[in-house]
């Protein structure tokens, strides 16, 4: 804990707050995460601070603000909880405060979410003394469970006076790796339908804290057993015992499950590649990034088996499932009030997903082929190559042959490694563009245009054409077949 509180002495965005309080009367404590992740020794490069205030927090926080020339916004008037943003040569981070909740500090605590975050620190008295007993308060073991590493909800209202909670301990199981205790585990199978009372956003929020941990799979299965995700998505219900044909050996909610901890390792499998790391990592939007999305999607790719599932000639087929599945992915993306750049990257990955397959079973795989899977695919290239590995791999049916997977795969990832060499190369120069067509063959602007120019970068792509005139011989043969048909 000396340690710890040296880290706080000195701690300059802290000194901010600290200084900026001696003028005012109220007490003034640092809370939460924060002082968690001191004790795990667990560095952000963007913390965020939390504080509790004895009173008038709008008032004093605002005043702060304007003081620091920072920017300062009201988060919730009825409940006096402020915001400070700073920002500052490339860092930024949150100073969030608000008033006690309850007569004092001890109160507030009380209505918190879990012991490992009632913990506060009196700012006023860092400079006073390196005394843990004088500054930090501990008054529901928080420092016991952080060191047995376990979740505790604080007192038996915590889950039901917020419903997020719930998802919340197991968002901070899977980030910090603790085991949620028994009668917290009770408490949220009693209050587990309550937690779509919760506003979506913060449902989306803790859900992708789970997705973009290394523990998705694991803790997805642990919400499975008090059923929670049927809850956020009552959509995934339809799954549960659909069966599939010989080269499966698992239902359809078994199998998503499996694409899940396929996609999880293959992660790891492929952590030395710097450019598939950098794509993963890249933030798709607010804190979501494309890790957490290409998880979702390997979780919901075939949602939409069981609603195309047929007989036909004896065999068990899903045709059109993709589409399907797509469909029902954008119900989900609604209701987490996703981005659109969100939506648009699922609706590839899904729609997608088998088309790697299919190209694995050309032989030879034409460039025509592979133009046209980036062309389709776009940015999501990648995530759905990606996808189609784990999907195979969570095949195991008697039908399945070793031999055909690793083909599968080479072939996979032979096209990620395209992927990336061509997004550093330099783009081939248009040949010709729409002002061209028009002048030359006097048509008007409209869909055509973008036809004839779609079938041009194609051919120039695949290196058939390569010039201005042969570019025009085709858009003059593609004007003549669409005249006589």
């Amino acid at each position: 804990m000396d340690t710890a509180l040296r880290e706080l002495k000195t701690n300059p965005y802290l000194k901010l707050i600290i200084n900026s309080f001696n003028k005012y009367p109220q007490e003034v404590y640092l809370v939460g995460g924060y002082i968690r992740d001191l004790l795990l020794r667990r560095k952000k490069e963007n913390p965020d601070f939390d504080f509790a205030v004895s009173g008038d927090c709008i008032k004093v926080s605002r005043e702060i603000a304007k003081s620091l020339k920072m920017g300062f916004v009201v988060l919730d008037k009825e409940h006096g909880s402020t915001r400070i943003v700073y920002r500052k040569n490339n860092f930024s981070c949150n100073f969030d405060f608000t008033d006690f909740r309850g007569k004092d500090i001890n109160e507030d605590l009380l209505r918190r979410d879990f012991t490992v975050n009632s913990l506060a620190i009196n700012l006023k008295q860092i400079k006073k003394s390196y005394n843990p007993q004088n500054i930090l308060l501990d008054p529901y073991s928080g420092r016991k469970d952080i060191r047995r590493g376990t979740i505790r909800v604080v007192s038996s209202f915590s889950l039901p006076e917020d419903p997020l909670r719930i998802l919340r301990a197991f968002s901070l199981s899977a980030v910090l790796g603790f085991k949620i205790e028994p009668n917290t585990r009770a408490e949220i199978k009693r209050h587990k339908n309550k937690i779509t009372r919760s506003a979506f956003e913060r449902i989306a929020e803790e859900l992708f804290k789970i997705l973009n941990s290394q523990s998705a799979f694991k803790t997805f299965k642990a919400m499975d057993e008090f059923k929670i995700l049927d809850e956020i998505m009552p959509e995934i219900k339809i799954m549960r015992g659909v069966n599939q044909g010989p080269y499966h050996h698992l239902d359809v909610f078994g199998h998503s499950f499996e694409a899940l901890k396929q996609i999880e390792v293959l992660f790891l499998e492929l952590k030395r590649n710097k450019d598939l790391q950098g794509y993963l990592g890249a933030i798709v939007s607010g804190t979501h990034s494309r890790r957490a999305l290409l998880k979702l999607g390997a979780f919901l790719h075939d949602i939409g088996k069981p609603d195309s599932k047929e007989r036909v000639k004896g065999k068990t087929c899903f045709h059109g499932h993709e589409r399907l599945g797509r469909n029902i992915a954008r119900d989900i993306v609604e209701r987490l009030r996703l981005s659109t750049d969100e939506r648009n990257a699922l609706d590839k990955i899904i729609y997608w997903h088998l088309r790697p397959g299919y190209m694995a079973d050309i032989e030879p795989l034409s460039r025509r082929a592979i133009y046209r899977f980036f062309r389709d695919t776009q940015n999501e290239a990648p995530a759905v190559l990606l996808l189609s590995i784990a999907d195979q791999r969570s095949t195991r049916g008697p039908l399945t042959r070793g031999a055909n997977r690793k083909h599968h795969e080479d072939v996979c990832l032979g096209l990620v490694k395209d992927f990336f060499r061509k997004a550093k190369e330099k783009k081939l120069p248009k040949l010709i563009n729409g002002h061209d067509l028009i002048s030359r063959f006097k048509l008007e602007s409209g869909p055509l245009i973008g036809k004839i120019l779609s079938e041009i970068e194609e051919e120039q792509a695949v290196g058939i054409i390569s010039t201005k005139s042969q570019a025009f011989s085709l858009a003059e043969k593609i004007l003549r077949a669409k005249k006589e048909g």
